[in-house]
């Protein structure tokens, strides 16, 4: 070392690694174990952990189903075979895409990985939002399950599927009007080059699966975090109000976060409100609920988050309540 010059740090330092901070964690629960118990004892803990629980495995299959696809789209689907299949026009585009979303058989969860890998795959944004909209909302499962829990009112089925189509292709053509590419950034991820159609499909899914799924749990610790601190008075009380029932509804949907393919059942037993306010829990839930806010913004970037989901939740009460009045 010259004279005069300073010394270089040692790395001396552990290196905070996974291994070490999963013991650092076990120590202290280990340690803590009284006080977290009685914590956890607490109604207020109980209800916290049974509302995550219940996201987290309503969520974790559909999300696992959209990131096969995802990656499927990723490798094996040449970018031509979606210039084929998608009108040239993007405002005819969008409808197509919305019609396109009654042929995944999943919930929300699994179509923000696969909009996702359609706008990686040259597809344009607006069709690409447009089916991350339809496709949780008008699948035949959803249907199906909507048709079981209101035998008594099959008219919410179609209500369902109108209502819910129109939003979608209505935010379509909004973003084709004034969504900005810059708003969009859908996430860089590795590339397989090298590797083989195997090897890339499943680097797709490992990646996928961990950048999704962090923040499906980030939504889910917010919807019980709110879930168990929302007094279930206020439901009562705007029961008797035709606006706020269906204004509470339509929040409750997004605090909620319950998966599509189970929130009819739920619906139908907030038998004190309106079909319409129904409808619009209906709607708005598989569009727009916090732990699809927080995986549209790892997907798409929170810019295109903050814009997206209040127009999208705005929109999706609107035309509920238009539909509901007309059909309902």
């Amino acid at each position: 070392m010259k004279p005069g010059a300073p010394a270089k740090p040692q790395e001396e330092g552990r290196r905070l690694d996974s291994p070490l901070l999963l013991t650092i964690v076990m120590l202290v629960l280990v340690l803590f174990q009284g006080p977290i118990r009685g914590a956890l004892a607490a109604p207020v803990m109980q209800s916290w952990t049974t509302v995550f629980v219940a996201v987290m495995v309503q969520a974790l299959p559909f999300l696992v189903l959209g990131v096969l696809l995802s990656a499927a789209i990723a490798v094996f689907v040449p970018p031509s075979f979606f210039a084929r299949a998608l009108p040239s026009r993007p405002a005819l585009a969008v409808p197509v895409a919305g019609a396109a979303g009654a042929v995944l058989p999943g919930c929300e969860c699994a179509s923000v990985p696969v909009a996702g890998a359609l706008v990686r795959r040259g597809v344009t944004p607006a069709a690409a939002l447009t089916f991350l909209l339809s496709a949780p909302a008008i699948n035949p499962i959803v249907l199906t399950a909507t048709a079981v829990a209101f035998p008594g009112n099959p008219e919410m089925v179609l209500a369902r599927l109108v209502a819910s189509l129109l939003v979608a292709c209505a935010m379509g053509w909004l973003w084709l009007r004034l969504g900005r590419t810059d708003w969009l950034k859908p996430p860089s991820r590795p590339s397989h080059d090298a590797q083989s159609r195997g090897e890339a499909f499943w680097g797709s899914v490992r990646h996928d699966v961990m950048h999704a799924g962090g923040y499906l749990v980030v939504g889910a610790m917010a919807a019980a975090t709110l879930k168990a601190v929302v007094p279930e008075t206020w439901l009562s009380t705007a029961a008797g109000n035709p606006v706020l029932s269906v204004l509470a509804l339509a929040v409750l949907a997004v605090v909620l976060s319950i998966c599509s393919e189970a929130d009819a059942f739920v619906a139908a037993s907030l038998s004190q409100f309106s079909l319409t306010a129904r409808l619009a829990f209906l709607v708005v839930g598989p569009m727009i609920d916090l732990k699809l806010f927080a995986m549209q913004a790892g997907t798409f970037g929170r810019s295109f988050a903050l814009r997206f989901a209040p127009a999208t939740f705005a929109l999706a009460v609107a035309v509920s309540v238009l539909t509901g009045w007309v059909m309902l």
